[in-house]
Formats: C-alpha cells, sequence, structure tokens
C-alpha cells in the first residue's frame, strides 16, 4: 500500500495522462520508473511532433517520494522530481553562447506558479557530424536539459505541466494558445 502523499501523487499523474491531451503536439505515456532512488517511484515519457509526425524533442520526468526525504535528503514534503528534456535545435540556435542560461530560465520560469527548492541541474548543447558512408547526412544539433527539484506543494499538476511547458519550448513551439506566424507570405511557420 502506497502512502497517501505518494497515492495523490499517483492520482495526479494518472489524472494527466487519463485527461485532455496537454497539446496537440504533445504525447504523453505512463513508463517504468527506477527503483534504486527512492522507496516509492513514478515516471512519465513525453515527445513533441511536427505536423509531419517527426519527434523534434523528447523528456521523461520522474517523481520520487521518499517519507523520510524531507528529514534526510532535504526534499520538500519528500518529494523530488527529476527531468529530462532532449530538443533538436537549429544551428544557428545551438550556435548562440546564452542558450544554456536561456533554457534554464525556461525552466525557472515554469517551475514559479508550481513552487519548487533545492532546483539544479545541467544543459548541453551537442553537434553530431556524419563522416564515411554517412558524409552524406546533414549535421545536427541537439539540447539536453537535466534537472531536479522538490516541489514546496502537495499538488504535482503545475510540476508536470511546466515540464511539458519546458519540452515544447525547446522543440521550438510558441507558448500554449500561441499561433506560430508564417515564415513567409503564405507559409506555415515551423
Amino acid at each position: 500500500m502506497n502512502p497517501p502523499a505518494f497515492q495523490r501523487a499517483l492520482d495526479t499523474l494518472r489524472g494527466i495522462l487519463d485527461g485532455p491531451g496537454v497539446r496537440p503536439e504533445l504525447e504523453l505515456e505512463d513508463m517504468p520508473a527506477p527503483r534504486n532512488l527512492a522507496p516509492y517511484a513514478a515516471a512519465l515519457s513525453g515527445s513533441v511532433y511536427r505536423d509531419d509526425d517527426t519527434e523534434i524533442a523528447m523528456g521523461r520526468l520522474i517523481v520520487l517520494y521518499d517519507p523520510d526525504g524531507a528529514r534526510e535528503k532535504d526534499w520538500a514534503n519528500g518529494f523530488r522530481v527529476v527531468a529530462y528534456i532532449r530538443a533538436d535545435l537549429e544551428p544557428e540556435i545551438a550556435a548562440d553562447e546564452l542558450i544554456g542560461s536561456v533554457a534554464w530560465s525556461w525552466l525557472l520560469e515554469a517551475l514559479e506558479p508550481a513552487g519548487y527548492a533545492g532546483v539544479s541541474g545541467t544543459i548541453t548543447r551537442a553537434v553530431s557530424e556524419s563522416f564515411g558512408d554517412k558524409a552524406d547526412e546533414p549535421s545536427t544539433t541537439e539540447l539536453e536539459l537535466r534537472a531536479s527539484w522538490s516541489p514546496t506543494g502537495d499538488d504535482l499538476a503545475g510540476h508536470v505541466a511546466a515540464w511539458c511547458e519546458v519540452m515544447c519550448t525547446t522543440a521550438g513551439l510558441p507558448p500554449a494558445g500561441v499561433a506560430s506566424l508564417p515564415d513567409r507570405p503564405g507559409g506555415t511557420g515551423r
């Protein structure tokens, strides 16, 4: 039997998975949680797709709960959220020295309404070049965000929403409810 606080977290995650989609470009799924990080854990995976069904971002969100975590690990309410996001980037955006700081600010701004403590993480930009028989393949650039934080409240819905929003933002989508401008007259935008 799960502790009541963790059961509420599971119910929140199930409600998000079973509810209306967060955004049409975003697919969320339940996934197995790691077993060795905390006595109780749950996890979601997510993917962001373009109109042509090309995946442009993916991520994982792990919710950890340790009833003794508040005392032993400095986890507010015994919870810790671990997030991973990987998104394709346009080469000129990946070349910007500030993209790491900007992506980190996206995370903090998205988490602000939900309430968080003890946030930490890393941002990595990667360029992949192909050689030999793959020399004709174009170079790719991507951003990886790895972060963890402790929710300061009991409701995890805002933390899942923040992760979803940052995943969509790193994929280059406009904020929810905002339409993209076309690239050119008659264009369709990104």
